[in-house]
């Protein structure tokens, strides 16, 4: 068992099943070997992308914490707009809440960090991570 992995994120390889149009996508969790909480890195291509499609967590009971580690995003939490500065952190704490996120510039970094109550299931197609190494 592997007892701690360092990478740069953009060294970690990216989801190739991804629809055309996408942000890039770093599975953090599945890369690094993280098994207790869902961690994900979305680049975005261009601006007016989508990092966050339009849903909420109320089947998982997740909460998600969104940090912007570069670029520009707004967000819309239940119909409110919120925008995100490189540095700025979002927490959605209440699952119910439906959110989504949208770059405002290329290139922009998003972290997105979710875990529930209970020992965290990724809610992704395991199909996604085949040709992705995962520490053992």
């Amino acid at each position: 068992m592997v007892r701690w992995t360092l990478s740069s994120i953009t060294d970690l390889p990216v989801v190739s099943d991804v629809e055309p149009g996408d942000p890039d996508w770093h599975p953090l969790q599945h890369a690094l070997g993280i098994d207790t909480f869902g961690a994900n890195v979305f680049v975005a291509r261009r601006a007016d992308q989508p990092l966050v499609e339009a849903h909420d967590e109320r089947g998982s009971g997740q909460q998600e914490l969104y940090l912007l580690l570069d670029g520009s995003a707004v967000f819309e939490l239940d119909g409110e707009e919120v925008r995100l500065e490189r540095g700025d952190a979002l927490a959605v704490t209440d699952p119910e809440v439906r959110r989504r996120g949208i770059a405002r510039t290329p290139g922009t970094m998003l972290l997105v960090v979710g875990s529930a109550n209970a020992p965290f299931e990724s809610s992704w197609n395991p199909g996604h991570f085949a040709d992705i190494p995962r520490p053992e």
